[in-house]
């Protein structure tokens, strides 16, 4: 007849064997628990660095697409000033043209007054020109803390002209 162990020696066999397994089980998790952390936090760090990458990316087309449209503005704004400054001297130049007309329809009073407005508005056409938009935008924050009712009123003005111009094109 074969050996028999005792059942009570092979019941301790079995758990301390269980035990084994399951300490190697647990160690076994935590080493997997550990590589999945790690491995994460390789992913976070490298989606950060990505993340960090496109934002600097995105970041810098952002600011020069900025300098491009302030380039453009500046540009803009100088074609309308001269723009402006032109139709004033033509202005000027109507006027002047017909002081001639205001002395004999009106009398000479009325045509002096003609080629005074005339002169003036030459003048504001050569200081517009030999003013920077700086100076210009500085001027007009001037004014509008100096007489801010006459600044509203002249807005308003403004407004119904271009409404009317506009409503009148349709």
């Amino acid at each position: 007849m074969p050996e028999t162990t005792s059942t009570g020696n092979g019941t301790e066999n079995a758990k301390s064997h269980f035990t084994k397994a399951v300490e190697e089980a647990k160690a076994g998790v935590h080493a997997m628990a550990d590589g999945c952390q790690e491995k994460l936090n390789q992913t976070k760090g490298e989606w950060s660095s990505e993340a960090k990458v496109r934002s600097e990316d995105a970041m810098a087309k952002a600011s020069a697409f900025a300098d491009d449209a302030k380039v453009k503005a500046a540009d803009l704004a100088n074609q309308g000033k001269t723009k402006a400054s032109q139709a004033i001297v033509g202005i000027s130049k109507l006027i002047d043209d017909n002081a001639a007309l205001i002395d004999e329809k009106a009398g000479a009073k009325y045509g002096d007054y003609a080629r005074t407005a005339s002169k003036s508005l030459a003048d504001t056409a050569t200081k517009l020109d030999e003013k920077s938009l700086d100076e210009l935008g500085e001027e007009a924050k001037e004014f509008v803390r100096r007489s801010p009712v006459a600044a509203v009123g002249m807005a308003v003005a403004a407004g119904y002209l271009f409404a009317r111009l506009f409503k009148s094109g349709k």
